[in-house]
């Protein structure tokens, strides 16, 4: 990594933009779980890639946040503060992007195990977020439909206006 090179943060959630900054702060702020996975980076404000891409911010990690929801990737430093902030427990489950492994976050070296007979709360904000994405997406997803469908009554209305002028022309 060219340690002159600055870098600029696109934020997913808000269009917000960082920047210019050095790759040392990208890479604490994304160590600080302020960098999302659907956040973009850029060296020269043109070429936009997802954060996660970039190997050097170390966003390996895929968090099962209840069964078949997950959050990342991200990096281990987001995973400890998640954990922190009850948003998950220490039985969750975490994938290595990066060499496919899965383990219990307990298991991981720095963890503490939790006794078997402890049943942790877990926060649901992470869950929350992703339901209200979700929300978001059908939402589009039906301005789409009704946009489609206006464009096609339009298209019929055009057609059959099309077809009495050639009728017209025509005889």
């Amino acid at each position: 990594m060219d340690e002159s090179q600055r870098w600029y943060l696109l934020k997913h959630e808000d269009g917000a933009l960082f920047g210019p900054i050095k790759f040392e702060q990208l890479k604490q702020w994304a160590l600080e779980a302020q960098v999302s996975p659907l956040d973009k980076v850029s060296n020269d404000e043109k070429s936009w890639i997802k954060a996660p891409m970039v190997p050097e911010l170390e966003m390996d990690y895929l968090v099962e946040v209840s069964p078949d929801q997950f959050y990342g990737p991200t990096t281990m430093g987001a995973v400890r503060e998640f954990l922190q902030m009850g948003e998950i427990s220490t039985r969750a489950r975490i994938t290595n992007c990066r060499d496919g492994s899965e383990t219990v976050l307990n298991e991981l070296p720095g963890i503490a195990p939790v006794p078997t007979e402890e049943i942790t709360p877990v926060r649901t904000s992470i869950r929350v977020n992703l339901q209200q994405r979700i929300r978001e997406l059908e939402e589009v997803l039906l301005e789409e439909r009704r946009a489609r469908e206006i464009a096609e009554h339009l298209v019929e209305k055009l057609e059959a206006k099309l077809a009495s002028i050639t009728r017209a022309a025509t005889m």
